[in-house]
């Protein structure tokens, strides 16, 4: 990947917020609003826009006969992240030896 290329997905910090936050497990949008600490609706268009570029799926659960929609990170997703940070290591180590 390189600097001048970055995916979108990585160039605003809420996406990547999203994106990081899902690492670990799947997450309901209740979750996600609590570590983020943005708005619904701002977080509703980034996980749109996420879901579109195939980093990020959703699927909706029945819990306590409540409808609830879990995300979570693609296989894609976790690739592309993988290289944003191997870049920002890569950028680090060079301006470190300069």
């Amino acid at each position: 990947m390189n600097p001048i290329n970055i995916p979108e997905a990585f160039t605003l910090p809420l996406r990547l917020s999203l994106i990081s936050c899902l690492v670990n497990r799947e997450k309901t949008f209740t979750e996600i609003k609590n570590i983020t600490k943005a708005t619904d609706g701002n977080i509703s268009v980034q996980l749109s826009k996420l879901q579109k570029w195939g980093y990020v799926e959703s699927r909706k659960r029945l819990i306590d006969g409540k409808k609830q929609t879990v995300y979570s990170i693609t296989q894609f997703g976790l690739s592309k992240l993988e290289e944003y940070v191997a870049l920002l290591e890569s950028i680090v180590r060079s301006s470190s030896k300069e």
